[in-house]
């Protein structure tokens, strides 16, 4: 049965809701166009970096940490002397290159130089009291905080992650008690626990065999070891809050009656959206431990001599800070920038990651 589209509109009654379609124009070509007009579609990932690009100090906090572990990484290559390696001129140690002021020179290796018609390779930040060339030494140690901040930020990562993500998501009585154990991890002294870890691995176990940690010292396996046992509560709180909001949603009761495991929906349906409070978290624990670190060397707990730390540095310089100032300055200058570097870094991510923040 065909239709007839001749049939005109019948005509409007008196006091009713039918629309005059005489009163009504046909878009033009100019007004369809103006509503083709879409965004582009993006992800959460490059939406959040496009935002974070456009943060003048975020920008210039990354310029700041590719610079200094360009340094960390190309320093020891370029630079000819160890960190524990005491300066010698001809195979004997030259003991008036002791606190030399930067880009200085001793006796003896300007009398080398004037002999053999060569150039030495310069202390950029002068010597330390033992004749160590002060830059690798500076260089080292933020290798070791680097290391510190690292290290913790992943453990609080990967062991906060996956407490909190199973606390929220079971709920009830099994979230009682992991919070509860949470709030008594949470109480625990820092310091003290380290200390007295450190104490037993030094009495009871060597680490020295160990590549890298027998070079840091028990100290520093103390170190990681609190900061794998008590450093994620926060990260766990974190996580537990947002996806006890998230699990109300309506694509988790979905994926719940399609018959997806609770491993399958916390790690494709939950855990996603919480990818804002993740990245900040884990982004804002690395200046942390790295200050941890920092302040733990300068009283004498952290790394092993004569592997080098800015915290340690900072400490030795404390003797001669009226006479060498600038053996103070060169270890305290680098602890602020990359600390002050990733604390920028951290609040330009929260501002433009999470998504409560967007306006």
């Amino acid at each position: 049965m065909a239709l007839n589209y001749d049939i005109p509109a019948p005509k409007k009654r008196k006091f009713s809701l039918q629309i005059d379609p005489s009163q009504f124009e046909k878009a033009t070509d100019e007004e369809k166009r103006q509503q083709d007009v879409m965004a582009n579609s993006t992800t959460f990932l490059k939406d959040g970096m496009r935002r974070l690009m456009k943060n003048p100090l975020a920008v210039m906090s990354m310029i700041i940490l590719v610079l200094v572990i360009l340094i960390m990484i190309f320093a020891p290559i370029v630079v000819p002397y160890g960190y524990d390696e005491i300066l010698t001129v001809e195979g004997t140690r030259d003991k008036a290159a002791a606190n030399m002021a930067p880009f200085q020179f001793s006796e003896r290796e300007q009398e080398f130089m004037e002999k053999y018609n060569t150039q030495l390779f310069p202390h950029i930040m002068g010597t330390d009291e033992l004749c160590r060339d002060y830059f690798i030494r500076v260089v080292y140690g933020t290798r070791v905080s680097f290391l510190v901040g690292v290290f913790a930020s992943l453990m609080v990562l990967i062991i906060g992650t996956i407490y909190g993500a199973i606390s929220g998501y079971l709920g009830g009585m099994t979230d009682l008690i992991m919070m509860r154990i949470v709030d008594i991890i949470y109480s625990l002294p820092d310091i003290l626990i380290i200390i007295l870890l450190a104490v037993v691995f030094k009495e009871t176990m060597d680490f020295s065999s160990v590549p890298v940690i027998g070079k840091l010292g028990t100290n520093m396996v103390a170190m990681f070891i609190v900061f794998g046992l008590l450093y994620w509560v926060g990260m766990a709180r974190l996580v537990r809050g947002e996806i006890l909001m998230i699990k109300q949603n309506e694509y988790v009761l979905a994926a719940k009656s399609m018959g997806a495991s609770s491993a399958r929906i916390i790690r494709n349906h939950i855990l996603p959206n919480c990818l804002s409070v993740i990245i900040i978290t884990t982004a804002q624990q690395i200046p942390s431990a790295i200050f941890t670190e920092s302040y733990l060397s300068f009283i004498g707990l952290g790394v092993a001599l004569p592997m080098p730390s800015l915290g340690s540095l900072a400490n030795a310089a404390r003797s001669g800070m009226q006479s060498y100032p600038w053996k103070l300055v060169f270890p305290a200058v680098a602890i602020v920038l990359i600390v002050l570097a990733f604390n920028l870094i951290g609040d330009a991510m929260r501002d433009a990651f999470d998504p409560k923040l967007k306006n």
